[in-house]
């Protein structure tokens, strides 16, 4: 009866983490557009994935300590061995790590844009700001040094 659970939690979850790395991609795009309207609207739609998937894991764990087996992918392997439905929960289990780690790698990408474009605008704002001067160069080509902070409107 376990075995039956765990593989419906696997398929439900499944489906969860395609909608969400569809999501995450969205969000790549949306990212690279700068349309945060968008960006607002695909967090709103990726929260409660998020949190189905946490859920899921718990009552995952739960039956399987309920059942005195480790919350591990050996105690899954050990379940497998008595159920009739063992290769289907491996294979399930298998399927969802896989997209897990689709929504990881993806997920780390959207950091590293989000995190580039953050570098790129306080940079842009300190120039303006006349905290960070850019590199100029004067009439002897040499770089100029211009440490007098300016007001925003004279920028």
């Amino acid at each position: 009866m376990h075995d039956i659970t765990l593989l419906q939690l696997f398929s439900d979850d499944i489906s969860v983490s395609q909608q969400l790395l569809a999501l995450i991609q969205d969000e790549f795009n949306a990212l690279g557009e700068r349309d945060l309207p968008q960006l607002e609207q695909i967090l709103e739609r990726k929260l409660p994935l998020l949190s189905l998937l946490e859920q899921h894991g718990r009552e995952r764990s739960e039956l399987l300590q309920g059942l005195q087996l480790s919350t591990d992918q050996k105690g899954l392997e050990e379940l497998a061995t008595r159920s009739q439905q063992g290769s289907e929960l491996l294979a399930r289990s298998a399927q969802l790590s896989e997209l897990l780690e689709q929504c990881r790698a993806a997920n780390l990408l959207n950091g590293r844009v989000i995190r580039t474009s953050q570098t790129a605008a306080n940079s842009v704002l300190s120039i303006l700001r006349g905290t960070e001067t850019p590199n100029l160069y004067d009439s002897r080509g040499s770089t100029a040094k211009i440490a007098q902070q300016r007001p925003l409107s004279q920028a």
